[in-house]
């Protein structure tokens, strides 16, 4: 059997965007990312920004509030909160249970490459999808970030922090793990590889998995 799905992972700062695009170029798969929290939104009948609320962990109201600041809080801005029902009709477990099934259907078309939301994790059993997990040394990922977000590195560094701690507690929130290597069939580090380079050793590994 080949892989009808390659799910990646990756760490901030990795290149794993520009990489998951060539490997979807290349197999003539669809590449799917933000598609599975409209898919899993679909399914319950919600708003799509309620469905990545649960994955970011913050509530609309939250993120609201930091927006306005204390200046327009103290000036008693209104709030409208039309979508809040939402958040009432489903349950925080019950939406990850959503995020999920979204993955596995979404893996079931075939031909297609996942990007984040911890899709190997979600397709762990599955033995026709690829897991692979891109990053780099904190160091090359933190010179990276710097650059793309035109911060010094100190600021880029604690992006990072924020963003490798975010990520660690998805995974451990939705699928009560911590992250190992081995959860993987290839892991690539970008400290001197390029996206391209990941690239192919992706494509290499499922071609080398198709059938003759």
């Amino acid at each position: 059997m080949g892989f009808g799905a390659v799910c990646i992972s990756s760490h901030d700062g990795a290149g794993a965007a520009e990489a998951a695009r060539l490997v979807a170029e290349r197999l003539g798969f669809r590449l799917i990312d933000e598609d599975i929290v409209a898919r899993a939104a679909v399914e319950a009948d919600v708003d799509r920004e309620v469905v990545a609320d649960v994955e970011r962990r913050k509530s609309l109201l939250t993120r609201v509030l930091e927006g306005l600041g204390p200046a327009s809080m103290a000036g008693g801005a209104m709030i409208m909160l039309p979508d809040q029902a939402d958040y009432a009709r489903f349950a925080s477990h019950e939406l990850r249970g959503l995020i999920r099934s979204a993955i596995e259907e979404t893996a079931r078309d075939g031909k297609v490459v996942i990007v984040a939301h911890a899709a190997s994790l979600a397709l762990a059993s599955r033995e026709d999808v690829l897991r692979v997990l891109i990053t780099a040394p904190t160091e090359a990922r933190q010179r990276r970030l710097a650059e793309s977000l035109d911060v010094d590195e100190r600021e880029a560094a604690r992006v990072l922090k924020r963003s490798d701690a975010g990520r660690a507690d998805y995974i451990k929130r939705f699928y009560g793990v911590a992250e190992e290597p081995t959860h993987y069939d290839l892991v690539i580090s970008t400290e001197r590889l390029t996206p391209e380079d990941a690239a192919r050793l992706v494509v290499d590994a499922v071609n080398g998995a198709s059938p003759s």
